[in-house]
């Protein structure tokens, strides 16, 4: 299955952002706002330049201050204070901490400056008191695609029993939806399949041991999920590391360069799901205008586009579109 074009939600999007006008701002008011992306990979460059883009293409002038927190809950708290010190107009934020970030989100909110989150947040009981709107891919429909790829690569080998190592990024609910999502999606098809272990490695070079371990010491393991980029890719690099090309495979999450050529390649990766990074910025960027118009979409929770890719073509084809390297 290929990935979906989704051209009428991204042109009326562009629209929207051409032609937003905020009341109480008059035409030549600079909106000032925060923006806090989680670490340094892949999928938030992604984030970031459309967010940047989404800036550009709005007829509102707009100021981004921007950070990145590298996963640590210490430096998103210092710069939410100066964002609030500096009175910004907004924050945008991928939370550090489901739970950790609550106090930092709260004192912005008490501050009254919007918060609008994406791909992360805090838990539900504070996105009801804090957080104005919060922008995710459905992770239990991005793990059931993932899931349903699975079953399909199982059926078609005639592996009625799989087992499958998981390399997770379960500090963050999301993650732990996404497995969710999958491992109900394939037992649903393949009852015997088997999720033997899980540990965490959301980064490149702990997947990459991480995943080793896993392979050593797991005998007769078919198959390994990654729940996030990092995992994906250390997932691939230890199955080519403890030679087990052609008998192990790697269902993965979060499209970059470097896993599109895997896919292209379809040795070891054989399906990947993915929210493109610059489409989650462009639409965070016009919910935050939304929220500041006080004309906030009718769910706070607000779902973005799920994309499954398969094929050798659909890595080749990401590639072609994505020459930045950006997803």
């Amino acid at each position: 299955m290929c990935a979906i074009t989704r051209r009428p939600f991204l042109s009326l999007l562009l629209l929207t952002l051409l032609s937003f006008s905020l009341p109480g701002f008059s035409a030549g008011k600079q909106l000032v706002i925060g923006a806090i992306y989680l670490d340094t990979q892949g999928y938030y460059a992604g984030v970031r330049q459309g967010i940047q883009d989404a800036a550009t293409a709005s007829s509102m002038e707009a100021k981004l201050i921007e950070t990145n927190a590298q996963g640590d809950i210490s430096k998103e708290s210092t710069f939410v204070d100066t964002l609030v010190a500096r009175n910004v107009d907004a924050i945008i934020l991928s939370a550090v901490s489901e739970n950790g970030s609550t106090r930092t989100l709260r004192r912005a909110s008490e501050a009254g400056i919007p918060v609008i989150c994406y791909n992360t947040c805090i838990n539900q009981k504070g996105v009801d008191k804090y957080v104005s709107a919060y922008l995710v891919g459905d992770p239990l429909e991005f793990g059931k695609k993932l899931g349903n790829a699975a079953a399909d690569y199982f059926i078609a080998n005639k592996i009625s029993e799989p087992k499958i190592a998981v390399i997770n990024c379960e500090a963050f609910e999301v993650c732990v939806q996404r497995r969710k999502g999958f491992e109900a999606a394939l037992k649903s098809r393949v009852p015997g399949a088997t999720l033997v272990a899980s540990q965490e490695g959301t980064v490149l070079d702990k997947a990459i041991s991480v995943g080793e371990k896993l392979i050593i010491s797991t005998q007769g393991l078919d198959a390994i999920m990654g729940e996030s980029g990092g995992a994906t890719l250390g997932a691939v690099k230890a199955v080519r590391n403890q030679n087990q090309v052609g008998h192990i495979a790697v269902f993965g999450s979060d499209m970059t360069t470097e896993i599109a050529q895997e896919l292209e390649n379809n040795q070891v990766l054989k399906a990947v799901v993915d929210i493109s990074g610059k489409k989650m910025g462009q639409a965070v960027f016009a919910e935050t205008l939304n929220v500041l118009a006080k004309k906030p979409s009718g769910n706070k929770v607000i779902q973005v586009p799920v994309d499954l890719y398969t094929k050798t073509e659909d890595g080749k084809q990401w590639l072609a579109t994505h020459v930045d390297g950006l997803p």
